[in-house]
């Protein structure tokens, strides 16, 4: 049997963490705010709104076209399979975040887009002048890419004896 390597092994758990807390939370947010619209104020800038997203983070591509809601969901399924095989070979601890929080963020999303047809979004924090609601899963994309853009282009190696 093959030994999963400790930092992908990070990766997973991460990823895991991330999709039962997106999927609690989107739970407990349908019990609050069934229906999409309503919003509940909870302190200053801070509240919730239910929004039904059929697109993509941010509400890109929004379609009401039923193939979208399955290619989408497939694309990130790819895109986490891919990510998921990628942690078998990272050696950097910064890499290994980066890629479970998109890998648990890309499952979270899809997981609703296949069982509700849509992703449930609910962080509203339009009164500091960000226009979008989004999810738990989103963010941890959003920051998952800011990480992985960071650590590939903009982080300091360490040079080698060549």
């Amino acid at each position: 049997m093959t030994r999963i390597p400790r930092l992908a092994a990070i990766a997973y758990v991460l990823a895991l963490v991330v999709i039962v807390a997106d999927l609690v939370l989107k739970h407990w947010v349908q019990g609050l705010l069934p229906e999409p619209g309503e919003t509940m104020q909870l302190f200053g800038p801070f509240k919730l709104t239910m929004v039904w997203n059929k697109g993509v983070s941010f509400g890109v591509f929004n379609s009401d076209a039923e193939w979208t809601r399955w290619v989408l969901s497939g694309f990130s399924v790819i895109v986490a399979g891919v990510l998921a095989v990628w942690a078998w070979k990272i050696d950097r601890l910064v890499l290994t975040i980066a890629l479970g929080l998109i890998i648990g963020g890309a499952f979270g999303n899809a997981i609703d887009r296949m069982f509700w047809g849509h992703v449930t979004d609910f962080v509203d924090v339009t009164r500091l002048w960000f226009p979008w609601v989004f999810n738990l899963a989103d963010g941890a994309i959003n920051v998952g890419s800011v990480l992985l853009v960071w650590d590939l282009f903009l982080a300091p190696r360490k040079r080698t004896a060549g």
